[in-house]
């Protein structure tokens, strides 16, 4: 995702009422987030789907390896050589 662009990317709800389409194309080429506001705060994020979904994958990862990090300070975790040895195993079956 782009960088967000403050002069160009955060509009009111008003000019997104009138010009929907436009909007939507704007964050379509250019992969930046467009913020809408209503009544001058922030209440809503226009984003690409693509860039949506890439977004999700990455949340994931990075929640998976909180858990595996949190995992392996709890003492949860093995040794590499166990690790090797399982997946071997079942590579093998």
């Amino acid at each position: 995702m782009q960088r967000l662009k403050i002069n160009q990317d955060i509009k009111p709800l008003s000019e997104i009422r009138t010009g929907i389409a436009s909007f939507i194309k704007q964050v379509r080429d250019t992969k930046r987030p467009l913020i809408i506001t209503q009544h001058g705060k922030g209440v809503a994020v226009l984003i690409d789907a693509n860039e949506f979904e890439s977004m999700q994958e990455k949340i994931e990862l990075l929640t998976d390896v909180q858990i595996s990090l949190s995992q392996i300070e709890n003492g949860q975790g093995i040794d590499h050589e166990d690790a090797v040895d399982k997946v071997l195993k079942r590579v093998q079956k």
